[in-house]
């Protein structure tokens, strides 16, 4: 198994929509009630890299097989230096290493660009051991959980915030 980090291009969306898609119909960690569809996906990557957000891809022996990217945390002026990361892997992909290789690969390419904190923001964290345990082992702290703040698949959900700083982090101006 060849795994391949590289920054995702247009024509991984129709693979990128059907990835996502299952996460959103089978999956409570996105908060999304309705996939949406290569359009609507295309337009969301082109608006983060045109904001000079790192967005990346990882193929097996050629075939794309997760996807994950990083954007403002908020949209206030100084949340500026503040990312959000999502990764996601293709269903039959996970357990293989691709959220680690990918979420490595997304903190070292936010820290060159000059970003200083990433926040993680996993959706019913009661279920994402996964995420959970993906994100603790590259730094990630535990910093919050909101109570109760979507309501997917009849039941609420909460949301647990993770925190890692990137580069200098904090210590220095940016």
């Amino acid at each position: 198994m060849t795994v391949s980090i590289r920054l995702a291009k247009t024509s991984d969306i129709p693979a990128i929509t059907r990835i996502y898609a299952h996460a959103v119909e089978h999956g409570s960690s996105s908060f999304e009630l309705t996939p949406p569809n290569e359009a609507e996906m295309a337009r969301r990557m082109a608006d983060l890299v045109g904001g000079n957000f790192p967005y990346l891809a990882a193929e097996i022996d050629g075939a794309l097989a997760g996807y994950a990217y990083a954007g403002l945390y908020r949209t206030r002026p100084a949340y500026r230096f503040t990312l959000e990361d999502s990764v996601y892997i293709a269903p039959d992909m996970h357990r293989r290493g691709l959220g680690r290789a990918l979420l490595v690969a997304l903190i070292d390419t936010s820290a060159a660009r000059g970003f200083r904190q990433m926040i993680a923001v996993i959706g019913d964290s009661p279920r994402q051991a996964g995420s959970i345990g993906l994100h603790e082992a590259v730094g990630f702290q535990r910093v919050g959980i909101l109570q109760d703040v979507g309501y997917k698949f009849s039941g609420w959900r909460d949301t647990l915030l993770m925190q890692r700083a990137l580069g200098t982090g904090a210590t220095t101006a940016p």
